[in-house]
C-alpha cells in the first residue's frame, strides 16, 4: 500500500477506484466497501484509492469534538489498510479551507484535479462541500464531463456500517472487548509509549509497563482487568491489563494504563507496546490492603492465562 499524506506528491493513479470516508474501526462493513472497490479496481485494471482525512473532520466543525471517540488512531487506522489490500491511502489534512470548499470546487479542484477517478464508490447519502451542500445526485452531474462513472453505497450498506460503529462503541464502552472484536472482523487494540509510574507494582511482585495513549480521542475501554495479548518488538506476549484509578492506594489518583508482561523482564521505557484486547475479566475494586490486592491480582493472572491458553 502506498501512503500519501498531502496532495502535493501524488502520483499519477491509473484508472483510479475512488471512495472516500473517515473509515474508523475499518471494521466488517467497511471491509465489504474495500473489497468492493479492490474488485472493481482489478476488473479495470486500475488501482483502489480511498481517501480519508486528518484530523477527523468533527474535530474542525464539530462544537462537541471533545466528546468524540475514536475506534482508531491514525497509525492503526493505515495499519489495518494495509492488512485489507488497499492499493492507495490518501490521508488529506483537513481544515476549515479544505471545509469551505464550494461542491463545485470539491469535485473539479479536490476530486479530478487529483485523481483522474474512473470510478467514485460513495454512500448513498455522503454529503460533501462548503456546508454539506453536496451529495450522490450533484456528482453524478459530472459523469460525462469528466468520464468517471459514480457507484452507489445502497442504503442497506450504509445502514450496516452506521450500526456496526455504534455497536462496536457500546461493545466496548460495556467492557465487551471481545464482542467487539467480532464485530470489527480483527480485534480491538491500543498501543503508546511506556512511561514511569509509581512502581507499586514492583513491590507486590507485579511490576507494570504504564502505557501513555497519545491520542486523547482514542476509545479506552471502562475500568477493570483485562486478558490481553501485548506485543513488544514485533513479539507476542501474554499479559493482564488494568484500567483504573488505582482506589487501593489513593482516591485522588488519575486514571492510569497498566499491563503486567508475563514472563518478561527487559526495560522498555520509552518504547512503543501494542496491546490487544482478548477478554475482560473483572471491574476495578477497592482492597483493604496490598496484600489482599497482591492475593487478588495472582488469581487475575492465573484467570488471564487460562483464557489466552
Amino acid at each position: 500500500m502506498k501512503i500519501y499524506r498531502d496532495l502535493d506528491n501524488l502520483p499519477i493513479i491509473k484508472n483510479a477506484v475512488l471512495t472516500i470516508g473517515s473509515y474508523d474501526g475499518v471494521h466488517i462493513g467497511h471491509q465489504k466497501i474495500i473489497k468492493k472497490i479492490n474488485d472493481l479496481a482489478k476488473s479495470i485494471g486500475g488501482q483502489s484509492v480511498l481517501i480519508t482525512f486528518y484530523p477527523h473532520p468533527r474535530l474542525i466543525v464539530s462544537n462537541d469534538s471533545h466528546n468524540l471517540r475514536l475506534l482508531n488512531t491514525l497509525e492503526e487506522k493505515i495499519s489495518l489498510l494495509k492488512e485489507y489490500k488497499i492499493d492507495v491511502l490518501v490521508i488529506v489534512p483537513f481544515s476549515l479551507k479544505f471545509a469551505a470548499q464550494s461542491p463545485d470546487q470539491y469535485i473539479v479542484d479536490f476530486l479530478v484535479a487529483n485523481f483522474k477517478p474512473s470510478i467514485i464508490t460513495i454512500g448513498y447519502d455522503h454529503k460533501f462541500g462548503k456546508n454539506r451542500e453536496g451529495n450522490i445526485s450533484y456528482l453524478k452531474k459530472f459523469e460525462e464531463q469528466y468520464k468517471f462513472r459514480v457507484i452507489e453505497i445502497s442504503k442497506q450498506e450504509v445502514a450496516d456500517i452506521a450500526v456496526s460503529s455504534t455497536k462496536v462503541r457500546n461493545a466496548l464502552y460495556r467492557g465487551e472487548v471481545s464482542k467487539a472484536s467480532q464485530l470489527l472482523g480483527h480485534v480491538y487494540s491500543i498501543q503508546g509509549k511506556v512511561v514511569k509510574g509509581t512502581q507499586i507494582g514492583n513491590k507486590i511482585g507485579f511490576p507494570t509497563a504504564n502505557i501513555e495513549v497519545s491520542d486523547k480521542h482514542k476509545l479506552i475501554p471502562p475500568a477493570g482487568i483485562y486478558a490481553v495479548h501485548v506485543y513488544h518488538d514485533n513479539t507476542s506476549y501474554h499479559g493482564m491489563l488494568y484500567i483504573g484509578n488505582r482506589p487501593t492506594i489513593n482516591k485522588d489518583l488519575e486514571q492510569t494504563i497498566e499491563v503486567n508482561i508475563f514472563d518478561f523482564n527487559l526495560n522498555i521505557y520509552g518504547h512503543i507496546l501494542k496491546i490487544d484486547f482478548v477478554e475482560f475479566l473483572r471491574s476495578d475494586k477497592k482492597f483493604n490492603s496490598l496484600e489482599e490486592l497482591q492475593i487478588q491480582l495472582q488469581k487475575d493472572k492465573d484467570l488471564a492465562q487460562k483464557v489466552l491458553n
